[in-house]
């Protein structure tokens, strides 16, 4: 018995042990040299060449790493960005309960905290019941804005 009669068998075998690797790199390089053992495994059971074998293989796991790699990789990294903090709270909308202005901060409740707000706009003042959104978050003051009304013709 020759080993070239078993050499699909080693290229499988090869193609494992990089899948199990890439399991605790998460790179996805070994994942694309596994791409190209598995074809050195199909190509071992078509011809008993391992010039051939190989050279699919390396053709196979270049490939990969040149056109494939770089795409899925960009799209795995890339995600929402989190927002950790008193940042997550830009953009949310609230309904001011007292009265808001430069000269006397109220109080509003975000993500069911009671914060300081004052009026991003320092000349505005802003009425109870007037539905705000955060601008910006300064130590522990909120700054807000009046969400703008559709007037009803």
């Amino acid at each position: 018995m020759d080993w070239q009669e078993w050499d699909w068998a080693i290229w499988t075998a090869l193609g494992a042990l990089l899948v199990v690797g890439e399991l605790f790199s998460l790179d996805l390089i070994l994942l694309m040299l596994a791409t190209g053992a598995f074809a050195g495994a199909v190509t071992g059971a078509f011809t008993d060449s391992f010039v051939i074998q190989a050279i699919v293989a390396l053709v196979v796991s270049v490939s990969m790493l040149a056109v494939v790699r770089p795409g899925l990789a960009r799209r795995l990294h890339n995600g929402p960005e989190i927002q950790i903090g008193a940042q997550k709270l830009i953009g949310v909308q609230a309904v001011s309960t007292v009265e808001i202005s430069a000269h006397k901060p109220g109080q509003l409740k975000l993500e069911g905290e009671l914060w300081t707000a004052q009026p991003y706009d320092e000349t505005l003042v802003i009425a109870a019941g007037t539905p705000v959104e955060v601008l910006e978050i300064r130590g522990a003051t909120a700054y807000v804005h009046p969400l703008p009304e559709l007037g009803t013709p």
